[in-house]
């Protein structure tokens, strides 16, 4: 095992080499009022970024005549938005075939012409963790993209560097997609906690003969090597600490008992996506140290979502759970920074603690949080300019950088911005409610909803 890690490190390592380097930009933004959200708000302050790094933060700062300057007097100044759970830029979402597909990879699917990306850049979303469905029970591992528009080599939208993360799913997603929808297991929510201990157990054993062959190895050069099975290496990995595990959740339930499984395991880093009622057990997330990434208001699309609160995530907050609004949309992504308000209205949260929830917050949770998430030196230059706070419900956002590059601004962005215009295709429509749904949750032989269900 050791030596196949070795040479796809080396395959990777030779097949970066074989790309052009992701390009990174100069830019100066000055006279602005900063949100650093780590480090306070700072008035009248410019920052310069130099080959897609921050390198400076402070009044007055000066630049070489080539570096382009965004004049941001009146503006504000914040960092990137970090959408925790998304779904752009892939041609796929779900592989459901088997209630386990932990060797599929999303990365696999980027899609580089997905408008989406454009979309998200206009509300100010500079990162996205783009996440395998919610049909398995362990569903394929996701990729954390930087949103470069423009550029068509999907391999130029991965984040170097950020740790790997794969899909888990408890309820009703894996129970309707299986057990009703094709007949195998799980077709109960007990059952889902069995696929779950089955498939670990499966991958400490195949550790336990990788293991003893490598030690056999050592002393009788024809020992037979374990066979090579793709799911349990990753599986291993997940055991390893080498994969973050982000966990579609609804149910207290269901969550406690996500974590008595992981405590078994031996596992300890989890996120736990939509996490509805984290809020009736927000102590024991905190003592586990789980993290949740909510909707900030979304709830009601079926029946075990139907018990939730809008307090969420300052109940969370104040109870020590890290804590971060996600989209899961195409569409209210671009209104990341409407969504982290609601938490003051709803909660009381401080300016900084609510722009941490799409910021700062997210960026800790994927493990990215030294490169992304806050305005400081030597952090990536991903920066969104606003025309006024953005938790003002009137805020636009006029500017997005992503590594010292424009790759949004307002004013002098064409119309049509799409990289392939397909003269065939159908005109993309947004619905915000189709009143044909309605209770359709509560009917159990119903389907219709199977699109939305299995993809969120």
């Amino acid at each position: 095992m050791k030596r196949l890690i070795a040479f796809l490190c080396l395959y990777a390592l030779m097949a970066g080499s074989m790309r052009a380097q992701t390009p990174t930009g100069d830019v100066l933004v000055r006279n602005a009022t900063v949100l650093t959200v780590t480090q306070g708000t700072l008035e009248s302050t410019d920052i310069l970024v130099r080959d897609g790094i921050i390198a400076a933060v402070g009044e007055n700062l000066s630049a070489p005549s080539d570096v382009p300057v965004i004049e941001a007097s009146g503006h504000y100044v914040m960092p990137g938005i970090i959408d925790a759970h998304s779904h752009i830029g892939i041609s796929n979402v779900n592989e459901s075939s088997a209630p386990v597909t932990a060797q599929v990879s999303v990365g696999d699917v980027l899609n580089p012409y997905s408008i989406s990306i454009y979309r998200a850049l206009a509300g100010g979303v500079t990162t996205s963790h783009v996440m395998h469905g919610s049909a398995n029970v362990i569903g394929g591992q996701n990729e954390t993209i930087k949103h470069r528009w423009g550029i068509i080599d999907p391999e130029e939208l991965r984040m170097a560097g950020a740790p790997r993360t794969i899909k888990f799913a408890l309820g009703e997603n894996p129970t309707r997609v299986h057990g009703r929808g094709t007949g195998k297991r799980p077709a109960s929510r007990m059952g889902v906690e069995y696929v779950l201990r089955e498939t670990l157990t499966k991958a400490q054993r195949y550790q336990e003969e990788w293991n003893r062959y490598e030690q056999e190895v050592r002393t009788n050069p024809r020992a037979v090597s374990p066979a090579y099975n793709g799911q349990l290496e990753v599986m291993s990995d997940i055991l390893n600490g080498d994969i973050l595990i982000n966990c579609h959740s609804y149910r207290a339930d269901e969550i406690l008992m996500l974590m008595d499984v992981l405590k078994d395991f031996g596992i300890q880093h989890i996120t736990f996506q939509h996490v509805n009622e984290g809020f009736k057990i927000a102590p024991e997330l905190a003592e586990f140290g789980a993290y949740a990434s909510i909707f900030a208001d979304w709830w009601a699309y079926k029946f075990e979502v139907y018990y939730s609160t809008a307090y969420n995530a300052a109940i969370l907050t104040r109870n020590g759970v890290l804590t971060s609004i996600n989209s899961d949309s195409g569409e209210l992504n671009r209104h990341l920074y409407h969504e982290a308000a609601k938490s003051q209205k709803y909660g009381g949260l401080s300016d900084d603690e609510a722009l941490a929830l799409i910021t700062i917050n997210p960026a800790r949770q994927l493990g990215i949080d030294e490169r992304v998430g806050s305005i400081e030196v030597g952090k990536d230059g991903d920066l969104a300019i606003f025309d006024r706070h953005p938790l003002s419900v009137y805020a636009v956002n006029r500017h997005t950088i992503v590594d010292g590059i424009p790759y949004f601004n307002a004013d002098r962005d064409a119309d049509d911005m799409r990289l392939a215009v397909d003269p065939e295709s159908r005109i993309d429509t947004v619905i915000l409610h189709d009143h044909h749904d309605d209770h359709l949750c509560l009917h159990e032989g119903e389907l219709d909803l199977y699109d939305f269900l299995t993809n969120h």
